[in-house]
């Protein structure tokens, strides 16, 4: 009998799982994400409970595996995870869609890179945040990779992990890779599951592993990829990373924007108050005359009571 990875209670050895990081989160702590921190680490870094991690990647690749490959989308932003979605596309046959996500890829039916899966995987939902609004918007199943940091709405089915990481990357997509072939059928164990964890790690420039050594396909007679290019066909790796450097300090950009504009309505609103307050001031009293002092009458009235004694006389 040949012994697989699950007897062991974990989808494969732990040590591979900390040997990739899989475990280690950020300093920064969301309150969505509480209940899969296991610790805080000395250095600040939070720690990701690894029995949660395994049990939602099991569970992700059973729920990913009732749809069809082609009802699947992963959207990959950065290089690292385009790296392994693409490798899990190849893999399985699930589309990916490679670099900065176009707003309205979900939700206009006039794009002509318009997309209607029935499932969608998020690779890392705050540089994703536009996928994961369509999603919500669309009513789509969503599996998001979710770090210390990452907030969870619109999330449908959250896998706590390290979602930087190559190889923390490379691992989870292989798990998902390798339990959807073994709920389809498609293995008859975890030992026998073919594709490598290394194909998964490769290089940014390295070509595909199995299209290195193959003999050259007539471009009009060659099956359609699964992978969706948001951008230009022949993009490089850097050129992607390079976009997600931007987005991210567009969105950096556009907080800090947000937080001065916050500021200075407030100081508008508080000078607003405080001419209100001083708006109504009590008049001063008019100032007495001096004790004494005669009280001179209007010149008419003095010239009237004159003529009225005149005429008396």
């Amino acid at each position: 009998m040949v012994k697989t990875m699950a007897q062991e209670g974990f989808l494969i050895k732990q040590e591979k799982y900390l040997e990739a990081g899989i475990h280690i989160g950020t300093k920064l702590r969301v309150i969505d994400m509480n209940k899969f921190i296991y610790r805080t680490r000395n250095d600040g870094l939070f720690v990701l409970d690894l029995r949660k991690i395994d049990e939602r990647i099991r569970l992700a690749g059973k729920l990913m595996s009732k749809y069809a490959p082609e009802e699947i989308v992963v959207v990959a932003s950065r290089a690292y995870s385009s790296m392994a979605a693409q490798a899990f596309g190849r893999v399985t046959g699930a589309h990916v869609i490679a670099g900065r996500f176009v707003p309205g890829a979900f939700t206009n039916v006039q794009r002509a890179d318009f997309v209607e899966p029935k499932l969608v995987v998020i690779c890392d939902p705050k540089g994703e945040r536009q996928a994961v609004l369509e999603c919500g918007k669309m009513g789509l199943p969503t599996v998001g990779l979710c770090d210390t940091d990452n907030y969870t709405m619109h999330i449908d089915w959250v896998i706590p992990c390290n979602n930087k990481g190559r190889r923390s990357l490379a691992l989870i997509f292989w798990l998902l890779a390798r339990e959807m072939a073994m709920v389809n059928g498609k293995t008859t164990s975890y030992d026998d599951f073919k594709p490598t964890l290394e194909e998964f790690e490769a290089s940014l420039n390295a070509p595909a592993p199995e299209a290195a050594n193959a003999p050259a396909v007539d471009a009009a007679s060659a099956p359609q990829a699964p992978l969706i290019e948001t951008e230009s066909p022949a993009a490089s790796a850097a050129e992607v990373a390079e976009e997600v450097e931007e987005a991210e300090e567009e969105e950096e950009a556009e907080k800090a924007g947000a937080e001065g504009k916050e500021a200075s309505a407030d100081v508008e609103k508080k000078e607003g108050e405080a001419k209100a307050s001083g708006a109504k001031k009590p008049r001063a009293p008019r100032a007495r005359k001096a004790e004494g002092g005669e009280r001179k009458e209007p010149e008419s009235r003095g010239r009237a009571h004159k003529d009225e004694e005149g005429k008396k006389e």
